[in-house]
């Protein structure tokens, strides 16, 4: 089914305006219904995406990255959501700080690095990052019934964030996760499943690596979230809280590592990095992904004059019940992209869509692309703009990862 072109950002949509198209278009698909939807926090489109790389600055960030309250001090840059739909490229951003303060640039790389660990251990792993890599998750003595107890104040205003926004710093990440399934012993897929619907930036990659990491399923130890954090990163917030003379969260989680599980081989092997080239010619039509939506798209860009397609991949989207924000945020890309070529956006099967089109594409490491390309048998593929080249190596953790791949060229 071919949809209008959505509204585009840069030629003066306002983000009300693409909310009434996903509304009309895509409202059924969305967690909230065609009724409910409304954008997040931060803007889709190219133009959004410049403009955040231009005024990128991290003097300070290695001191304030953690910070959550109050928020005019978060060090946080908020460039995830267009580094995860590829509006600009982890290259692109490593590049843009060169010349930060050294401690700064240092942490902020150290960062962008576990970007590009998460991508080359789901390219590795693929759909098992979804079950426990190393070990069994750990099983509190007492669970809670309540996961996420609305009622603490730090809980209740990260949920505010996430369903309002989009988008939370990755302390808080750290923090809801912990809550949910070191603390509250709650199967930690389940509370995955419930950030991802909800993050601009959300990636099955580095969505699950983070909480497997925290939960200590993919990492030696889970990490323990108490009142000590909020303190220390909130200022303040604790005394607002209705709880704050009865906290359920004084002290560290009494969480031992669990048991080994039989997860899929770590050591060093080759990771799947796609084509090193072009592979094939002839491609007259360019099928966009939700990885790669930036202008400067390997596929997009080797022709300035190719016509492109985008499809919402309609049986995925009602499996998924994303939340109207993240499809607004695909929308104003889209619509940005838009005013820029030729663009035709799709909504239905991914691969009944473009079956028989001469597809150009660009590589993308994750497993639905995969999949759909051995459907579609696109004539010309480019490979994916790592920031490090996957070789062999090991995933078993970032460290032995770092080691084995190296640092970016």
């Amino acid at each position: 089914m071919i949809l209008p072109p959505p509204p585009a950002p840069g030629a003066g949509a306002t983000p009300e305006d693409v909310a009434t198209w996903v509304a009309a278009h895509l409202g059924d698909l969305a967690l909230e219904g065609a009724d409910g939807i409304r954008p997040g926090a931060i803007r889709g489109g190219q133009v959004a995406a410049d403009a955040a790389l231009a005024g990128l600055d991290v003097s300070g960030y290695a001191r304030d990255r953690s910070t959550v309250l109050p928020v005019g001090k978060r060090g946080a840059t908020r460039l995830s959501p267009y580094i995860r739909h590829g509006l600009v490229s982890l290259r692109e951003v490593w590049d843009a700080v060169a010349d930060a303060p050294s401690r700064d640039r240092e942490k902020y790389r150290y960062e962008l690095l576990w970007q590009e660990y998460a991508r080359h251990l789901y390219a590795r792993v693929g759909t098992a990052l979804g079950e426990p890599l190393r070990h069994a998750q750990p099983t509190p003595g007492r669970p809670w019934d309540d996961r996420w107890p609305a009622q603490m104040a730090c809980v209740g205003s990260a949920m505010e964030e996430l369903r309002g926004d989009g988008w939370m710093v990755n302390q808080v990440r750290m923090w809801m996760a912990s809550q949910w399934a070191v603390r509250a012993g709650a199967p930690w897929r389940a509370g995955e499943d419930a950030m991802f619907v909800h993050l601009l930036d959300g990636s099955r990659a580095a969505n699950r690596l983070g909480w497997q990491w925290t939960v200590g399923t993919g990492s030696g130890k889970p990490y323990g979230f108490s009142r000590w954090q909020v303190e220390k990163r909130s200022p303040g917030l604790c005394d607002s809280c209705a709880l704050s003379r009865s906290c359920p969260i004084p002290e560290w989680p009494d969480a031992e590592l669990g048991p080994d599980v039989d997860g899929p081989y770590l050591g060093a092997a080759e990771i799947p990095g796609g084509p090193t080239g072009v592979e094939g010619a002839g491609g007259e039509v360019v099928w966009l992904t939700a990885e790669s939506l930036g202008v400067t798209d390997p596929a997009l860009a080797a022709d300035d004059d190719r016509p492109a397609v985008f499809v919402f991949d309609e049986p995925l989207l009602r499996r998924l019940r994303l939340s109207g924000k993240r499809l607004v945020f695909l929308a104003e890309t889209l619509g940005d992209l838009a005013t820029t070529r030729p663009l035709e956006v799709r909504r239905g099967r991914v691969d009944v869509e473009l079956a028989d089109l001469p597809l150009a594409t660009t590589y993308a490491p994750v497993p639905g692309w995969a999949r759909l390309a051995a459907r579609l048998d696109p004539v010309e593929v480019h490979p994916w703009p790592w920031l490090v080249r996957p070789r062999r190596a090991p995933v078993r953790s970032y460290t032995a990862w770092r080691k084995g791949v190296g640092d970016p060229a």
